[in-house]
């Protein structure tokens, strides 16, 4: 919100030449946006390899038999926006016949992989970064350490969850209990369906190899920030942009995009990470928007044209699929099991 507040005080303070914004994209190294797109769309690979190995215990699929699933969920919530996260476990519930349960448990245990493997990532380079690489470097190191903690955190109740997750679940519900009994059974019954997602872990070597997919797939969507970035070579500050101030801008991104909306929220996301790299690294706001528009596409949409076409090769509308998962995720959380409601 305090970003936001900034834009529109200085909206009528910056100049834009439009003229210079579309010089600046037209001097783009496309060959290098080219690669950022590849990046990204190797990483849908990744997503559909890890989903395939973590339910691999319940039910054993070719290993890159649900990109389409992933492919068509992440289209969804482009167009549609956060509320169609649910597609994906639907969607996969549906092509392996696993309780639907099951695919939401799984999906909180990627969210978790996803969280942990992108602050670990930017942790090691921000605390690594050589002395000046980055702006107020004091705050930016307090803000990794937190993160580091939280990822630290996060591994401790995964572990807890995961030998102890009846005993943490029944706590929970006498802690919320005492706020409200509905609030309590509901963080009672989410762990338990945490619990049997993790069920997906049954060893170190589980662990290690989502953990290496996850990390592999992340240090994808970093280089598509990078390569995208560095690609603006008219702008100096872009054009030679180092990996620390690309996970700094990809870290505001990322916050940018957490509450993304349907349509307005890309204005809202170019305009976040346009400020973030005028405020951070003084880029000139033609070459600021141009890069923030091209991130957009590249990270965020660029699935969107092959999500359609496969959507309509599987008779897939995306706003039914959407309506359908987000209801019979509703029905499950009232019947409070973690695998009573089948796909």
């Amino acid at each position: 919100m305090a970003v936001a507040a900034l834009i529109w005080f200085g909206r009528g303070r910056i100049h834009f030449n439009w003229g210079v914004f579309v010089e600046q994209l037209r001097q783009a190294e496309w060959s290098r946006i080219a690669l950022a797109l590849a990046s990204i769309y190797l990483g849908y690979v990744f997503r559909a390899a890890r989903w395939t190995l973590l339910i691999r215990h319940l039910k054993k699929v070719p290993l890159f038999s649900l990109l389409g699933t992933q492919v068509i969920g992440f289209t969804a919530v482009a167009l549609i926006g956060r509320v169609a996260d649910p597609v994906r476990p639907y969607l996969v519930a549906k092509k392996t016949g696993l309780p639907l349960s099951t695919q939401f448990a799984v999906y909180v245990v990627e969210r978790l992989f996803d969280a942990g493997s992108m602050a670990l990532i930017f942790c090691s380079v921000i605390l690594l970064a050589p002395a000046g690489a980055i702006p107020h470097p004091e705050i930016v190191r307090k803000a990794s350490y937190t993160a580091l903690a939280s990822t630290v955190a996060g591994g401790l109740f995964l572990l807890a969850v995961r030998l102890a997750g009846g005993v943490v679940a029944s706590w929970a519900e006498k802690i919320f209990g005492l706020a409200s009994a509905r609030l309590g059974k509901s963080v009672g019954d989410k762990i338990r369906t945490f619990r049997s997602g993790l069920d997906t872990l049954r060893s170190l070597s589980d662990f290690a190899v989502t953990l290496g997919i996850s990390l592999s797939m992340w240090a994808l969507i970093a280089l598509a920030y990078l390569e995208t970035m560095r690609a603006f070579v008219a702008s100096p500050q872009l054009g030679h942009i180092t990996l620390p101030e690309c996970m700094l801008l990809m870290a505001s991104s990322m916050v940018a995009s957490g509450f993304q909306l349907p349509i307005i929220g890309w204005f809202t996301q170019i305009g976040l990470v346009a400020a973030a790299m005028s405020t951070f690294f003084g880029v000139a706001p033609e070459p600021a928007t141009g890069c923030s528009a091209t991130l957009l596409v590249v990270t965020f949409l660029g699935t969107v044209p092959i999500g359609l076409i496969w959507s309509r090769f599987d008779h897939i509308s995306l706003k039914g699929i959407t309506r359908e998962s987000e209801e019979a995720g509703e029905e499950l959380a009232d019947h409070g099991g973690p695998s009573t409601q089948e796909a």
